[in-house]
């Protein structure tokens, strides 16, 4: 483990406080070090051929015409990266899907993309982690699921908390 000695000014120092304990961090160490990972992450999402998993979710008025079909045609010409979509009904008139989505970050980005861009919906937001594929550790043989690929989070856990 690396000690690092920051300065802050007291507001900035106070702030920082109130955001750790609304957010319920034990420390001001493990809150830092999630600013870096989440830092390092978004880093590594803007990598050409990177890959990752990701959770679009966005809000559309279902009476704009034809939307609720265009959208899902966006999905279906994609079905290779979307995973799972759930609907929500918000209101008389709005909805709320939020589509969890996997493979070439780029991709991923360009759906997002698409989707933001139809008329009628109103926000969006695109939550990306990157992972690189793994085979489980070289142990195919003995897993039942032998030759599948395994998405494995880039700053798991197991690698970065203390």
């Amino acid at each position: 483990m690396q000690r690092v000695t920051i300065s802050i000014d007291d507001a900035l120092g106070e702030a920082f406080d109130g955001l750790i304990d609304e957010q319920g961090y034990e420390s001001r160490s493990e809150a830092m070090r999630d600013l870096i990972r989440k830092a390092l992450d978004s880093r590594r999402t803007d990598e050409v051929g990177g890959r990752c998993v990701a959770n679009l979710s966005y809000i559309y008025n279902h009476h704009i015409r034809a939307l609720a079909q265009r959208l899902t045609e966006i999905a279906h010409a994609r079905h290779d990266l979307v995973v799972a979509t759930m609907h929500v009904h918000l209101d008389h008139e709005n909805c709320l899907e939020t589509t969890v989505l996997k493979g070439d970050t780029q991709a991923v980005r360009a759906f997002a993309d698409s989707v933001r861009a139809e008329r009628g919906v109103t926000l969006t937001e695109l939550n990306l982690i990157s992972v690189e594929a793994s085979d489980h550790h070289g142990s195919l043989d003995a897993h039942p699921h032998a030759g599948s690929t395994h998405l494995t989070p880039i700053h798991s856990s197991a690698r970065l908390r203390s």
